[in-house]
């Protein structure tokens, strides 16, 4: 009884005798770095354990360590975890040494439930035979003036919800509506399905959206879950959620090729005519493995769906914070379209072509500090093959995980100045009001290098196309202009519980 009673005593520093324990087997891990001298690593600034304590403000917890140093270390159970915020190291990490640096087995065992062995997730001859098949889709003008339709036909949609909203003056949620046109887009573009979930007329589509935002906040808390394994098989906590909703998306998915493929093989449409869809061109090309071709559209569906959406959503955030910006833009849409006063939103999609929205340099501007200080993925990791030194002059070892952090680069005042953390789309055109392009190691919201985002283009074009239609032909404010606009932690930087505004007609 007397063992019994003290261990009832000792219960309240159960806490703090399980950390010291980690901390001691993490210490027995890492121990022989710390008397290597013929290798320099970089400082130690905590452990994973800390960015568990701090998984609800994530992002502001490395911001704080990146402001005290560009490049430091956080002891994994079996690595170390090294972040960056050094365009050289990022350089040399993403171009110079690209083949020492990859998605590995690490982030393949955390992403490939969900990603399967898709682009995001392989590396090698897998990775290069995805990235030349995307590569040459994306390059196609049938697939440019394909997707510029679909995006102004979904833009015009998205205004005539926003517009019965300013009449009726209702608060709208614009996060949702953005979740939902892109992914109709997204649906459209790659696999030629009209899924219509802005006017909620397809059920399954609703669920699919709603599954895939859930199982991607459960894949990112993988990341500093180092129980996930143990949760999976044991069918518990954000496990189980990630299993449920992996269902819904797979079987979703599945049944939209075996559906296409089907089409495909019927008589009649073996045609001359080229569609434009991403998976009528994959077919084809005679792939046809069902496997591949699901983690290929997953792979693409994460790539446009979330990142624009959620770029728009900031963006309009932004503008409402700044009503000068928003008007700005407003202007220059004005003048770049040649609209009149009383036009309808059709006619101003119409007036949207590829010379109009060349003009509008400053939208342009816009869009891109928003990706400076919201990156739509807020960190990127690769895993390091072998043994090598960064241009800083400190080494990193095989089964190191090396990351950047674009969300808290953005916001560093060595890469941007002291007005860093302010939203200024001047500091993108030059003195002729043209922009100006960043250093991709600096900017770092599309990567760079080889592992450049194959999409920069599409996705700078559809947040034009909607910023366009949406601020052409209405205004747009908080609902509640107090509140505190916090992010969701998850593989894409979402605007927690949404972004909810009042909308105004510009022209009448």
């Amino acid at each position: 009884m007397k063992f019994i009673d003290f261990l009832f005593a000792l219960k309240p520093l159960f806490p703090i005798l399980i950390a010291i324990a980690l901390a001691g087997f993490i210490i027995k891990i890492h121990g022989s770095r710390f008397f290597d001298k013929k290798r320099r690593y970089h400082p130690v600034a905590g452990t994973v354990l800390h960015q568990l304590f701090n998984f609800h403000r994530l992002l502001e917890y490395m911001t704080d360590l990146t402001s005290k140093r560009k490049t430091y270390r956080l002891l994994s159970f079996n690595r170390s975890e090294v972040y960056t915020s050094d365009p050289a190291n990022i350089e040399h990490m993403m171009a110079t040494n690209f083949s020492n640096y990859g998605k590995g087995w690490y982030h393949h065992s955390v992403l490939e439930d969900l990603l399967g062995d898709g682009i995001f997730t392989v590396d090698g001859e897998k990775w290069r035979h995805q990235r030349k098949s995307a590569s040459y889709q994306f390059s196609t003008k049938l697939l440019r003036d394909f997707s510029s339709s679909v995006f102004k036909s979904n833009a015009v949609k998205l205004a005539g919800i926003v517009s019965e909203a300013a009449t009726s003056n209702n608060i709208i949620e614009l996060q949702d509506l953005f979740m939902k046109s892109t992914l109709d887009s997204v649906f459209k573009g790659i696999l030629g399905v009209e899924l219509d979930t802005m006017c909620g007329t397809y059920r399954e589509g609703t669920q699919f959206s709603n599954a895939f935002d859930e199982a991607s906040a459960a894949i990112m808390f993988r990341y500093v879950n180092f129980l996930w394994k143990v949760q999976r098989f044991l069918n518990m906590g954000s496990e189980a959620v990630l299993k449920k909703n992996l269902r819904v998306i797979d079987e979703y998915v599945y049944t939209v090729i075996r559906s296409k493929i089907e089409q495909s093989q019927k008589p009649q449409n073996n045609s001359s005519e080229l569609k434009g869809d991403i998976l009528s061109r994959f077919l084809e090309l005679n792939e046809t493995d069902s496997k591949y071709l699901k983690d290929v559209i997953l792979s693409f569906i994460i790539a446009g769906k979330d990142t624009t959406a959620i770029t728009l959503s900031w963006f309009l955030y932004q503008l409402c914070k700044h009503p000068h910006v928003q008007e700005k833009i407003a202007q220059e849409i004005m003048e770049a379209t040649k609209v009149e006063d009383g036009s309808t939103i059709d006619e101003l999609a119409a007036r949207l072509t590829e010379e109009s929205m060349e003009k509008m340099q400053y939208l342009h501007a816009a869009l891109t500090e928003t990706l400076r200080l919201h990156p739509p993925v807020p960190v990127e990791s690769k895993y390091c093959f072998s043994d090598d030194t960064l241009p800083d002059g400190y080494s990193v070892t095989k089964g190191d995980l090396v990351s950047f952090q674009p969300y808290v680069m953005g916001r560093m005042k060595f890469l941007w100045g002291e007005d860093a953390e302010q939203f200024r789309p001047e500091r993108w055109l030059d003195e002729n009001g043209n922009f100006q392009r960043e250093s991709p190691f600096k900017f770092t919201a599309f990567q760079a290098g080889p592992r450049i985002c194959l999409g920069k283009e599409f996705a700078y074009r559809q947040m034009k196309i909607f910023s366009a239609v949406l601020l052409g032909s209405h205004s747009f404010k908080l609902a509640d202009q107090n509140k505190l606009v916090k992010y969701r932690t998850s593989l894409t930087l979402q605007i927690d519980d949404g972004l909810h505004v009042n909308a105004f007609h510009r022209n009448k």
